[in-house]
């Protein structure tokens, strides 16, 4: 399955991004779709993930602040980013683990191309 990532852009520090990734295909029995970050130079970090049955994980940076979905019938996954912080620049990418669960701490073998998320101060 391929996955286009958008929705990324410059915000000010408490402001919001929606973030989107569509699948080239149906994610019906995708078990795991996440979004992950990275800082330029630094370690990928898992942000959300979001099991089929809408179950979802969040890492401890971004509790309260950040809200994975999932839409099946479009073949999209959404992350809602609200009272962002200058330590939320990264670039995101969306992930499938077409076989994982929530409680498997792995990657998914299918990545998107990322999109650039930047918060001023």
């Amino acid at each position: 399955v391929q996955l286009q990532a958008f929705g990324g852009g410059l915000v000010q520090a408490g402001g919001s991004l929606r973030l989107s990734c569509a699948a080239s295909e149906s994610i019906w029995n995708i078990r795991i779709m996440g979004w992950y970050r990275q800082v330029p130079g630094g370690q990928r970090e898992r942000v959300a993930i979001i099991g089929e049955t809408g179950a979802t994980r969040y890492a401890d940076s971004v509790k309260g602040r950040f809200t994975i979905s999932r839409d099946n019938a479009k073949r999209t996954v959404y992350l809602q980013l609200d009272s962002l912080k200058p330590e939320d620049t990264a670039i995101y990418y969306c992930n499938a683990d077409p076989s994982g669960t929530l409680w498997l701490n792995r990657e998914g073998q299918y990545w998107g191309q990322g999109t650039l998320v930047t918060v001023s101060s």
